[in-house]
């Protein structure tokens, strides 16, 4: 599907009643975050990160993702310990380095504000979230799902039907905010309208993303007001 014509409403397509959102990437720039989590944690080691691998992660959890890299690196390690380690390293740095990106709190709560609930949706845990001191994820949402809380990654339907459950919205009339394909991909088979977030991430491939998704959102601040 072309979707450069495309272009969201004012504030989202008017059969939508509730939103669901991404957070890494779509609602706030951390791949350099986690690219430092990566590069610390195979230098520990000796080992070098190699270029995919970051995408590779990017629909899994902490405990699949954990998983996924012991058995792709051979390492003598627990699922419990890798997690552990990754959840330690991003606390230390989204405790004070990640804001959200510019004009996306304003939509959220402007969104809020005209009575649109609004859901997060992430790979993520509630302790790395919760350890930032610029951005509060329980004034901004509704509901939270991560994704230690349902059985399936990004690349499956759960977790967006899990926030359209909670949020007691049919799945058919929810907006999807994401910044990867597979993501994009799932919440359409969930009968969801999916939106594709352009990411301040190199590696993004765009063009894939604007052919998977419904609608294309460059820039946040062009829904905040």
């Amino acid at each position: 599907m072309d979707t450069s014509s495309l272009a969201l409403r004012p504030l989202h397509p008017h059969n939508m009643s509730a939103a669901i959102f991404d957070f890494d990437g779509t609602l706030a720039d951390t791949a350099a975050l986690w690219h430092e989590v990566d590069r610390q944690f195979f230098q520990r080691r000796g080992m070098v990160c190699d270029p995919d691998y970051a995408q590779r992660l990017a629909t899994l959890g902490f405990a699949d993702g954990a998983r996924y890299t012991i058995d792709r690196y051979g390492l003598a390690e627990s699922v419990e310990d890798v997690c552990a380690e990754w959840r330690n390293a991003s606390e230390r740095l989204y405790k004070t380095s990640v804001t959200l990106r510019p004009g996306a709190r304003e939509y959220l709560l402007r969104l809020r504000a005209h009575g649109v609930p609004c859901a997060l949706a992430t790979t993520n845990t509630a302790s790395v979230l919760d350890s930032m001191e610029h951005v509060n994820v329980r004034e901004l949402f509704c509901e939270r799902v991560y994704g230690s809380e349902v059985s399936r990654s990004k690349n499956h339907p759960d977790i967006y039907l899990e926030a359209a459950r909670r949020l007691g919205v049919d799945p058919h009339m929810c907006i999807v905010f994401e910044d990867i394909a597979p993501a994009l991909r799932a919440a359409q088979r969930a009968g969801m309208t999916a939106c594709g977030v352009r990411a301040n991430d190199a590696s993004q491939p765009v063009g894939t993303l604007r052919a998977t998704a419904d609608l294309w959102l460059d820039d946040w601040r062009d829904l905040a007001e």
